[in-house]
């Protein structure tokens, strides 16, 4: 209890100095910052599937792209989102998330392992080719330019008062989400993770605890692409694409599943490396698929799992000693 207790101070010291110092850096910080607060909280309604229940999804850029080209269509077709309004934007967007993976749900929740992934990146590959196709609203290759943020009382034209609300918006989904998976319906999500079966023995409705946390999810990453189509101010079929779903999968591998803070991690260090290495050598991509391939042959609990590999690392040494010692001894003694 007293870790979990100081786990969650660190928690809070890392978010307020965030707070604290992105604000006073560059302009390049702080949009670099909110980008990966925005795409942070797809990265945790992956972590929800994948760390918690134990499904890998490839499609939840589908949700992303759907929240994001919601809010483009919006404000350019109709100028609805760009006052007061944008907070009805919002709510859309959570619920046309959540929406569609209700829908998506129904054929996909019945698979499991492979099977379950590979309906997702079908299901993910659909709504690309509906925004790659459908010209007349979505734009096609070409996309939509965003034609300014939103001004209600705070002009969000001005990048430090945006990041301040992504950061409002990251801050209360990581709360949100870390209340569900501390519940007993987010430990019943672990019990299904770990014993499918066994759960099913015992009473649980396992297809919908997992239907659930499948829209859940998908509220989530509506809510990000929401805030995606602000922060990038262009939303294409690039939004949508699947690179985006593998791109916020391995953010969760590389920072460690289960964790909701290792998904933050992995979306930091992903943002990171990609906008330095990219100033530096043209071949980026190789040293980032590096970084995974390594992550997941030397750190399968991702860089979260560190500190409870130098535990046991110590904790081994002493009894390690021992046996040594007594094997020793043993030897001396004349037969």
């Amino acid at each position: 209890m007293a870790s979990q207790k100081l786990k969650i101070l660190a928690v809070i010291v890392a978010l307020l100095a965030l707070l604290y110092i992105v604000p006073q850096s560059g302009s390049f910080v702080v949009l670099l910052a909110t980008r990966a607060m925005a795409f942070a909280i797809l990265a945790m309604s992956v972590d929800l599937l994948l760390g918690f229940t134990g499904l890998s999804s490839m499609g939840q850029a589908a949700y992303f792209g759907v929240g994001a080209y919601l809010t483009a269509v919006l404000a350019t077709k109709l100028q609805f989102g760009l006052g007061w309004d944008f907070w009805i934007v919002v709510l859309l967007g959570i619920l046309i998330g959540a929406a569609l993976a209700a829908l998506f749900g129904l054929f996909a929740i019945r698979a499991t392992g492979v099977y379950f992934l590979m309906i997702t990146l079908a299901l993910g590959q659909c709504v690309w080719g509906l925004a790659y196709r459908w010209n007349s609203l979505t734009g096609g290759d070409n996309g939509i330019n965003m034609t300014g943020r939103p001004n209600f009382g705070l002009d969000l034209s001005n990048d430090v008062t945006f990041f301040y609300l992504v950061f409002a918006f990251f801050s209360v989904s990581l709360f949100m989400l870390y209340v569900l998976v501390r519940s007993p319906f987010g430990r019943s999500l672990e019990g299904i993770r770990e014993r499918e079966l066994r759960m099913q023995i015992l009473g649980y409705n396992t297809w919908l605890h997992k239907y659930i946390a499948f829209i859940i999810a998908g509220g989530f990453g509506g809510l990000a692409g929401v805030l995606w189509a602000h922060t990038n101010g262009h939303v294409s079929p690039e939004t949508v694409v699947l690179t985006t779903s593998v791109d916020a999968l391995l953010m969760v591998v590389l920072g460690g599943a289960g964790t909701l803070v290792g998904a933050i991690l992995g979306a930091g260090i992903v943002f990171g490396l990609r906008e330095y290495l990219s100033t530096l050598v043209p071949w980026w991509q190789y040293v980032l698929g590096g970084v995974y391939v390594l992550t997941i042959l030397y750190l399968p609990m991702g860089l979260m799992g560190i500190p409870s590999l130098v535990r046991q690392r110590f904790k081994g040494r002493p009894k390690e000693a021992g046996a040594n010692m007594a094997t020793k001894e043993l030897a001396s003694k004349p037969s």
